[in-house]
Order: C-alpha cells, then sequence, then structure tokens
C-alpha cells in the first residue's frame, strides 16, 4: 500500500496510521535525504529478522538505525562532549555516525564491538515517524540483492509485493548514500564519503 505524504508538512494523522502498523510490527519503506529506505520497530526482533532475509544480509552485519534529534541519539548510544558538538554541527543531515551502542539498544542492532551506526536524516517524514513511535527505526536502502536502489515509492511497492505493508511516497529524494564516519574514541575515521560533507574530518 503506498501512502502519499507531504515531504514539509507531514499530517499527524497520516503519519500516525503508518506508526499504528510499526507497533504491529509491519515493515515499511519511507523517503530520507538520501535514499528510500525500508524500516521497522528497532524494539521488534521479529521485524529486524525480516529486514535481514529481504536484503538477504549476514546477521553480522547490523543496520542502522534513524533517531529523531541529538537527545534521542543520547538514550541509544555513548555520546561524548565531542561527539556531541561534531553531530550538533552535522544535524540533521546525511550522515550516519558510528558510535558505542547503549544498553537500549538490541543485540542483533550492534557490532561484536557493541557499535551502531546511527542517523538523524533531513527529512520532516522520519523525524515525525520517530516521535510518535517513541523509538528509533532501522535504516537500510530500499535495494534489490544486487544492489541496484529503487528509489520510486511504486517501483518499491511493486518489487517487495506483500513484504513491506506500507510505502511512504515523499517524493524524490537525491538518490546517493550518506557519508559514514566512526567517531569512536573520539577519533574521527571518514568510513565512506558520501552527500555529507565530510572536509570537517580529514
Amino acid at each position: 500500500m503506498i501512502i502519499k505524504i507531504n515531504p514539509l508538512n507531514p499530517p499527524p494523522r497520516l503519519i500516525k496510521k503508518v506508526v499504528d502498523q510499526l507497533k504491529k510490527g509491519a515493515l515499511i519503506s519511507y523517503p530520507t535525504d538520501t535514499y528510500y529506505g525500508i524500516g521497522c520497530d528497532i524494539m521488534n526482533k521479529k521485524s529486524i529478522s525480516k529486514i535481514y532475509l529481504l536484503k538477504q544480509r549476514s546477521k553480522n552485519k547490523p543496520f542502522s538505525f534513524i533517531c529523531s534529534d541529538l537527545k534521542n541519539i543520547s538514550h541509544y548510544a555513548k555520546v561524548s562532549n565531542y561527539a556531541y558538538k561534531t553531530m550538533k554541527r552535522l544535524l540533521p543531515g546525511p550522515y550516519t555516525f558510528i558510535l558505542e551502542g547503549s544498553k537500549l539498544v538490541p543485540k542483533i542492532m550492534l557490532t561484536k564491538r557493541k557499535t551502531a551506526g546511527i542517523r538523524v536524516p533531513a527529512s520532516n517524514i522520519c523525524i515525525a515517524l520517530i516521535k510518535e513511535l517513541g523509538n528509533p527505526i532501522i535504516s537500510t536502502s530500499a535495494t534489490k540483492p544486487d544492489g541496484t536502489a529503487l528509489n520510486d515509492p511504486s517501483l518499491i511497492n511493486d518489487y517487495f509485493e506483500n513484504q513491506i505493508k506500507i510505502v511512504i511516497d515523499g517524493g524524490s529524494t537525491p538518490g546517493e548514500p550518506s557519508s559514514i564516519i566512526s567517531l569512536i574514541d573520539d577519533e574521527p575515521e571518514i568510513l565512506r564519503s558520501g552527500l555529507g560533507d565530510v572536509s570537517l574530518f580529514e
């Protein structure tokens, strides 16, 4: 099912409709400031397992997740003063920060080193969903197993058919990946150079 939502001013009624499905364990697809993403409530292990199957991905490679703001991040990750100041300058935006996860994060979402990839996209739809849900949601790009990005709501809906309950049509997205920066031990390391400017870390 495709639901059209205004990306600048998402109507609370429609956001609630999507969140009701997330609470029931549904998978959804939604626009971000990079690609269309696929996600679920990070507190629902069954739904997370479904996304691993959908993406044909090893459980040794955890997915990133989206938070609504810096305060929200601080519940799910250990945020040093340095990390806080750095993220405050760049978020919301097309960045994924690697941080040490807190005890609130399900183990399935952490690497062996207990780290997690966290995003706050510049997307009103994403932020409204998380605020309404009360938990972060998984963020993985809507791609075929060969890596081809599906950056159109109707293509995503057709390709994943019954596996994704709701596809949010929030208009076009850039179709390029986020920059990934590790902030572990306050030593910034650029793991991938994407849409976000990484000159601050070079």
